[in-house]
């Protein structure tokens, strides 16, 4: 096997640089568990070159830093050898040994010790400078901005663009809307952030030390109608989680509900909830009203007269990755479809893409309804999902091979969902193929009184009254 050694890094922490002896590889890449990337390779035959981008442009978005993880150079016949110190750039942090390189985000590791997140949290939570006019955004603890943030902000950025936007991301791979600021998690610049905003929009936990300023409101999106129990109505008794779970909800002032359902069970689950809830439909789900989508499919690669699935389950308590109960490259062969894989945001960082012809992984694709618009059907298990699809009216299929174990050991449900499910049932990936041949007319009196339920306030508007009720209130100024 032949040699290469580690060259360089530039100080922009934009390219890697490989370098050998002898006639050039006919490949080289640098491999990670959610982005991939080739090399440019130099050189006539004595000499050559690779450099690998540590950059890419995802889904047909903006260049931008690789994700945080672990990556592999990976180059047919050649060993890597060789290091590179670790590099800090105003867009990551990166370090090579050999074939591995380590790739972070742009906060320095002095940043990272307990002492000194206790000595941020403190100088923060005691900040003295004036609120701003400004928002602060966070999704799925950063990972992504999307979801019911991501439309709200699109909103608020058309009627009040003299709103300061601010986004909380786990490193700049995270794309932002246009004009927003993204600040990374943890560092001096996402303290300040989050203590000046004069509100803060999240769909999940605030993390961290949070201490609430005089005027400074939060506004709980929360990302889903729940089918699967919650917080409080999780089995099993556990005081740290009640504490905990009433610590949480006491910090917001208020509660966005996608239907009155939904409101109901988010307040109980949330320690009797008891301020403002507001019942105005998903903001993330307008697109699905009126939307196209021919330019995801674009974006995708995916032809206008595919057919295309989207798989896309809930996560685990008892497990960190994905559920593995679907063969995709099996399932786009049997079906003749093209096949979106689509993790919870809680599968993004420790699970990997998923590959095979005809199959693309889109876990990390921020804006959920565009990849909804893209699909002909819906495989789903427990995930909310299944509330926000229906707004389109197109079919969807339950593959639930663990759902006694779901229902009995792991969350329990709040109601039957084999009582009320607008698609079939099924156990295994033979059992969803046959489904997805028969006719979906079977479910069409289901699926008219589910989206009476779950959907009546899903009308397209959602983000305008939500937005209006921000301003009307004085949450935020024009």
């Amino acid at each position: 096997m032949r040699l290469a050694t580690i060259e360089e890094i530039d100080q922009d922490g934009t390219v890697l640089v490989v370098s050998g002896e002898g006639e050039r590889p006919e490949s080289a890449i640098l491999d990670g568990p959610r982005a991939s990337v080739s090399a440019r390779l130099t050189g006539r035959g004595r000499t050559w070159k690779a450099r690998f981008p540590l950059r890419a442009a995802r889904w047909g978005g903006a260049l931008l830093p690789l994700p945080s993880g672990e990556y592999r150079i990976r180059i047919p016949g050649v060993r890597v050898t060789g290091s590179v110190p670790m590099l800090l750039t105003d867009h990551l942090r990166v370090a090579v040994t050999g074939d591995a390189v380590t790739v972070g985000p742009p906060r320095d590791p002095s940043l990272e010790s307990a002492e000194a997140r206790a000595a941020l949290e403190r100088r923060y939570a005691a900040h003295t400078s004036p609120l701003e006019n400004a928002a602060f955004f966070e999704s799925f603890y950063g990972r992504v901005a999307g979801d019911n943030p991501l439309a709200i902000d699109r909103e608020l950025a058309r009627v009040a663009p003299g709103v300061v936007r601010y986004w909380s991301v786990v490193d700049l791979s995270v794309e932002v809307p246009d004009g927003a600021i993204a600040v990374v998690e943890g560092t001096a610049a996402w303290w300040r952030a989050r203590s000046v905003a004069r509100l803060l929009v999240v769909n999940d936990w605030l993390r961290r030390t949070y201490a609430r300023r005089a005027g400074q409101r939060v506004l709980q999106t929360w990302h889903g109608t729940p089918l699967k129990r919650l917080a409080l109505h999780r089995p099993g008794w556990q005081p740290r989680r009640w504490g905990a779970v009433l610590k949480e909800s006491r910090r917001w002032d208020v509660l966005l509900a996608q239907n009155p359902y939904a409101a109901r069970t988010l307040t109980r689950a949330y320690a009797f909830f008891r301020r403002p809830v507001w019942v105005e439909g998903y903001p993330r789900n307008d697109g699905l009203v009126a939307g196209d989508g021919g330019a995801t499919r674009r974006a995708l690669g995916i032809g206008a007269d595919e057919r295309v699935l989207l798989y896309a389950p809930t996560w685990r308590d008892d497990r960190e990755r994905m559920v593995d109960f679907v063969d995709p490259a099996l399932l786009a062969e049997q079906t003749g479809s093209v096949v979106l894989v689509r993790g919870h945001s809680r599968t993004l960082l420790p699970g990997e893409s998923a590959s095979g012809p005809r199959v693309i992984d889109v876990t990390g694709f921020a804006d959920a309804s565009r990849v909804m618009l893209a699909a002909d059907a819906l495989v789903t298990d427990y995930s909310s999902v299944m509330f926000d699809f229906s707004v389109t009216g197109r079919p969807m299929y339950f593959l639930v091979p663990d759902l006694e174990h779901f229902r009995g050991d792991l969350r329990g449900f709040y109601f039957d969902l084999a009582e009320r499910a607008p698609g079939p049932l099924v156990a295994s990936q033979d059992a969803l193929v046959e489904a997805l041949r028969a006719d979906p007319a079977e479910f069409s009196d289901r699926y008219r009184a589910w989206r009476r339920r779950f959907n009546a306030r899903d009308d397209g508007r959602s983000a305008e009254r939500v937005v209006a009720r921000i301003l009307d209130q004085r949450l935020l100024e024009r």
